[in-house]
């Protein structure tokens, strides 16, 4: 028998128990929860607002980048373009050159953030992200490969890269499943391979002819120097089939955070649910990779930069992936005006950018005992 305290006539009826959505709502927060048929849908108003704002912020940079250049076109004859209204020499700077690259860096950005969300959430630490575990490599030396040792061109490439990022992703789950994948030992061993690949690539490049290593050299730093609707097109196309598998994913992936043995008892299956994410994910960041190359750091830093804005606890793949798209945008820009008319690789932008962010993120690791 359970004993209850007495209730007194006329006393104030007792605080209801508090609940995850009551205590996020007295932290300031809004969950709104809307059901439509069989479907259940919760929204975060707070993640809400800041995904409005990201598109906002892009929306704008979007008329920069296609209203400024060598060849300045206002806004209204930007408009007038794309209705198909312009002169002839306002299509093919607009239609032809500045917009497929613009198209392409949201692409690449908004598939490296989505990736390096998953990642982050799979392996359960802000290291976890395709340029450190390895899988960004894997994609470059398939390219390579396809390049500089069979002779490849064209729509060879791209599946080089993809071929190689879903290689390196199957030996890394391979060397770290024993007794189950755990995220430190995912990324240990992620590392060790990077290392491998490292080497096999500079072994390629100094292999090649000068002129092949040259322009090789440009695709492994990561560039939309050039790109054109022949990349922007595929990437859409893939991301359109993958992204929504992962959203229809989320929920699985926020039980995942909560640990192996929790995310069971509530009916997830672990093994399962993470290799398919992870494969996933991978495709993701292969299609990234065919399009731009390897645009480094955007896949580490985007989700944590998200998860900071938004203070979501789950996945926050929408966040992740608009906070992606907007570094690659930023960044693409600063690499065509900081040494104009010299155009730089987008990938070395970021790769200053997500050095720092890293080494940032070491620090916090180090001081919270961890490192």
């Amino acid at each position: 028998m359970s004993a209850q305290a007495p209730v007194r006539a006329g006393a104030p009826p007792l605080p209801a128990p508090a609940t995850p959505v009551a205590a996020r709502a007295r932290r300031g927060r809004t969950l709104r929860a809307g059901r439509a048929g069989a479907l259940s849908v919760r929204v975060d108003g707070r993640a809400a607002g800041v995904c409005l704002v990201l598109l906002a912020v892009l929306a704008a940079l979007s008329a920069v980048s296609l209203t400024t250049g060598d060849y300045p076109i206002g806004v209204p004859d930007v408009l007038r373009t794309l209705a198909g209204h312009g002169e002839r020499a306002q299509e093919f700077i607009v239609l032809g050159l500045r917009l497929p690259r613009l198209v392409t860096g949201l692409l690449v950005g908004l598939a490296l953030g989505v990736a390096g969300a998953v990642f982050q959430l799979v392996t359960r630490n802000p290291l976890g992200s395709p340029d450190v575990i390895g899988f960004t490599h894997g994609a470059v030396t398939g390219a390579l490969v396809v390049m500089l040792v069979l002779g490849g061109t064209g729509v060879d490439v791209p599946v080089g890269a993809v071929a190689g990022g879903l290689a390196s992703a199957l030996l890394v789950y391979l060397l770290s499943r024993r007794g189950g994948v755990h995220g430190y030992r995912l990324i240990l061993v992620g590392i060790g391979v990077t290392a491998v690949l490292q080497a096999v690539n500079n072994y390629l490049l100094t292999r090649a002819q000068v002129e092949e290593a040259q322009a090789a050299q440009v695709w492994v730093t990561g560039s939309l120097n050039g790109r054109g609707w022949e990349q922007a097109v595929p990437l859409g196309v893939g991301l359109a089939v993958l992204v929504p598998a992962l959203l229809v994913a989320g929920r699985s992936l926020a039980l995942l955070d909560l640990g192996d043995d929790a995310a069971r008892a509530l009916g997830v299956r672990v093994e399962r649910v993470r290799l398919v994410v992870l494969a996933v994910a991978v495709v993701v960041t292969a299609l990234a990779a065919m399009a731009a190359g390897p645009v480094s750091f955007v896949a580490l830093a985007a989700p944590q930069v998200a998860r900071r804005l938004t203070g979501a606890v789950g996945p926050g793949l929408v966040a992740a992936g608009l906070t992606g798209a907007l570094v690659v945008v930023v960044s693409d820009f600063a690499a065509q005006r900081l040494f104009a008319p010299t155009q730089l690789p987008v990938g070395v932008v970021t790769g200053a950018v997500g050095g720092l962010y890293l080494a940032y993120l070491l620090v916090g690791q180090w001081r919270r005992g961890r490192g």
